[in-house]
């Protein structure tokens, strides 16, 4: 046996991708299977995009980048974020990484030391969690509720925080759960990290055009705390480019000089036909890409219409993001003679198993009572896969 590391041994795999794959062994045995799964647009990358990207390789940009990424791309990100969101950030607080995964990796490595506390809000993105004990950080979890739209109150937040205390992390649109944090909302909690300059702020906002009342509100635009947020986003999900892998971070100066630092020893620059692709992408108005927010919130109204018919199922309306996240702990204790349901794995795994429908269990993400269920696929799939789960929900006594 190859002694590994405990550092790698500690490390889960990804719940999402693990039903991704297991979904694809299914697959590769003949199964039909519908995997809603995996957070990933269903959409092709616009053409102008693609373009650009074709005129990067004619022009020879295949060598080596700086490792933060180009100046020029930087710059178009800096003049997003003005155009956007009405947020300051110079070309130089800007650090292109592979993937939003790998800007909030970077901010952690930066900012945490051991047993430093990290405030996270459950339910939270799946790797999160894993992200802070690579770090060697400490996790500190608020239980949000489902009557309160999974947002955490400021009053939650208050108590969260104590002396050791360094970091809060969180997205909006969240992903599981849609859910979108007002102007107000934000407000309220910038108002709470006024009274604690010693915790910062991990923002992620790779959503950000998949939000339904098509008006993004950030954390960064609070003045008073702005120095402490760090910004993340990335072109995956409201571009429709996964497969690209190409995040940012924008920050403070000095964190963007740590994270170009530690970056400069672990990757690297960002490829650098993916960093010409991003700079096409950052100089394309949101509203070209409304086209697929409009279809995400007829998916979305679509399933939340077919759950309806689904015994036991509890969700709130999302906002943004292209998931539902449902409570199905009326389920627990349930058994179709052969299998008993104990908690959402079993649920999961019952489902997967006995109609070919992938989804992700609530504990990958915090809060165990609950399922992810993406809507990022057709209408057509979305309907026969309702229509699954609903016969095999009626074999549970």
């Amino acid at each position: 046996m190859i002694p590994l590391s405990d550092r790698i041994n500690q490390l889960a795999e990804s719940e999402t991708l693990a039903m991704t794959r297991k979904s694809r062994e299914l697959k590769a045995q003949g199964h039909d299977v519908i995997n809603l799964s995996i957070g990933e647009p269903d959409f092709f990358t616009p053409n102008n995009i693609k373009d650009a990207a074709k005129k990067a390789i004619d022009e020879n940009f295949t060598f080596y980048p700086p490792v933060n990424g180009y100046a020029e791309v930087r710059q178009a990100i800096s003049k997003k974020l003005k155009r956007d969101n009405n947020l300051e950030y110079s070309p130089e607080q800007i650090v292109i990484s592979t993937g939003a995964k790998h800007s909030i990796m970077n901010a952690l490595l930066c900012l945490i030391n051991p047993q430093d506390e990290v405030v996270i809000p459950t339910p939270y993105w799946v790797s999160y969690a894993h992200m802070v004990t690579f770090a060697q950080g400490k996790h500190v979890y608020v239980e949000t509720s489902i009557e309160n739209d999974f947002k955490i109150t400021p009053q939650q937040l208050k108590k969260a925080i104590t002396a050791n205390t360094k970091l809060f992390m969180f997205s909006s649109p969240c992903n599981p759960s849609g859910s979108v944090y007002t102007k107000d909302e934000l407000k309220a909690l910038a108002e709470v990290f006024e009274k604690h300059p010693h915790v910062y702020i991990i923002s992620d906002e790779i959503y950000e055009l998949i939000n339904f009342n098509k008006n993004h509100e950030s954390i960064a635009q609070f003045e008073s705390i702005k120095d402490r947020v760090i910004l993340i986003n990335g072109i995956s999900k409201g571009f429709a480019m996964t497969g690209w892998r190409l995040g940012y971070m924008a920050a403070h100066p000095e964190l963007a000089k740590a994270s170009n630092k530690l970056q400069g020893q672990f990757t690297s620059a960002a490829c650098s036909i993916a960093q010409k692709a991003a700079e096409e992408a950052m100089e394309t108005l949101p509203q070209t890409t409304w086209h697929m927010l409009d279809k995400f919130k007829e998916r979305r109204d679509l399933v939340l219409n077919l759950v309806k018919d689904l015994p036991g199922f509890k969700t709130n309306v999302p906002q943004g993001a292209f998931y539902i996240f449902p409570d199905i702990s009326s389920y627990f204790g349930k058994s179709n003679g052969s299998q008993t349901i104990n908690n959402a794995n079993d649920f999961c795994m019952y489902i997967l198993n006995k109609v070919h429908v992938a989804l992700v269990p609530g504990s990958a993400f915090g809060s165990p009572n609950y399922i992810r269920l993406s809507y990022a696929t057709s209408n057509e799939l979305l309907i026969e896969a309702v229509d699954r789960i609903k016969s095999a929900l009626v074999a549970l006594k």
